[in-house]
């Protein structure tokens, strides 16, 4: 019983066949019109990712930035 559950599991690894997408979410999409992509934006999106056989999303991380970026 254990080794089929063992071969089962193993026969059974999705991310072999997965199409993975790697998303920057500050740069994917802006869902609240702010020029910043976000959550919002990702969401709307996903139809469209689905379409391109994507069934996986690996989202880069995101953090704040210590660096103040200015508008010359």
């Amino acid at each position: 019983m254990a080794k089929t559950i063992a071969v089962s599991i193993m026969l059974n690894l999705w991310y072999k066949s997965a199409v993975i997408y790697c998303i920057d979410v500050e740069t994917f999409m802006d869902g609240n019109g702010d020029g910043i992509g976000d959550f919002e934006g990702l969401i709307d999106r996903l139809d469209y990712i689905a379409g391109l056989g994507i069934n996986c999303i690996w989202l880069m991380p995101f953090y704040p930035s210590s660096v103040t970026f200015r508008v010359f």
